[in-house]
């Protein structure tokens, strides 16, 4: 079993606070909107302590730094390059959950000589569809409705939580209790503001406005493993499969009593998984020479 330490690192300015845990080849495991490294606790503790697991607080999340700035996805890509290198760790397996996992996909992109697997857990950017409730979110004006919010307020209408969430799709468990804190914790305006820039970025009120799957192809050589819960509320599973088919090689893992959060629903057999994933495949060896010569190529026609 790890032991899970809580540290912090300066970068450019900004404090970065982060989880590590193990002594090994790096991981590094991104969280999703709203959400921090905390959401990773409960695998890192089942999880074998032979790799290095980094599990940081994006910039405007948890106890991070959140500054005025860019909240893109490539804003946040480099963001985990620069800490990973101020670390010392030059190549890793990187791992994303939801945002995360958009995340994650954009640094195989931006970094592929530095990446060696990629590992997308109910992630963003493989379809359209997503949630009602951040649709909404995306919607013009909703960060002055968001100033509404305080844990108080909250507290208050926690008796109708049961029934808005399920006519939102979500269950009473995880899912609803994860986006109830994750909307807790946007009581002050920095948070506010980097949540909406962060949702912005990947979602307008018709749903995902970032797609990957005019590049996965780029993904070819690199070792890739979808974790899903069959019973995803917020991105369906079907994202999931359309993705894997079109990542010849890739492996699927669904979870099928799981929702949005399939790490933290079964974190032992998540550990599991990713354990199983890294040992049985070598690292992807992507440099330049290999991109250009697929871009080049281009993608396979739609079938």
């Amino acid at each position: 079993m790890a032991k899970i330490l809580e540290r912090e690192r300066t970068v450019h300015g900004h404090r970065v606070r982060f989880l590590e845990a193990g002594a090994g080849p790096p991981i590094v495991l991104i969280h999703g909107i709203t959400s921090s490294a905390d959401t990773w606790r409960p695998a890192l503790t089942a999880a074998a302590d032979d790799r290095t697991l980094i599990a940081p607080d994006l910039l405007g999340h948890g106890g991070s730094a959140k500054p005025r700035g860019d909240y893109s996805l490539g804003a946040f890509a480099s963001g985990a390059r620069d800490l990973l290198a101020a670390l010392g760790h030059d190549r890793v397996t990187v791992v994303g959950h939801s945002l995360g996992g958009g995340i994650a996909m954009q640094f195989a992109y931006q970094f592929p000589e530095r990446t060696e697997r990629l590992v997308l857990v109910s992630s963003g950017g493989l379809g359209r569809e997503v949630n009602l409730l951040l649709r909404a979110a995306a919607l013009p004006g909703s960060e002055y409705a968001l100033r509404f919010l305080s844990p108080r307020w909250l507290g208050k209408a926690a008796g109708g939580v049961g029934w808005a969430g399920s006519r939102l799709g979500l269950s009473t468990g995880r899912d609803l209790g994860e986006m109830f804190q994750g909307f807790l914790s946007l009581s002050d305006g920095e948070s506010r503001a980097a949540f909406v820039h962060s949702l912005r970025a990947v979602i307008d009120p018709g749903g995902q406005r970032v797609s990957g799957h005019d590049r996965l192809y780029l993904a070819a050589g690199l070792p890739t493993l979808l974790v899903w819960g069959e019973r995803d509320p917020v991105i369906p599973v079907e994202h999931a499969r359309a993705a894997h088919a079109a990542m010849p090689g890739s492996r699927l893992a669904l979870f099928p009593d799981a929702g949005h959060f399939p790490h933290m629903d079964d974190s032992a057999r998540f550990a599991a998984v990713l354990g199983a994933f890294v040992a049985e495949t070598e690292p992807g060896q992507l440099d330049a020479a290999t991109l250009r010569d697929q871009l080049r190529v281009g993608a396979p026609p739609a079938v």
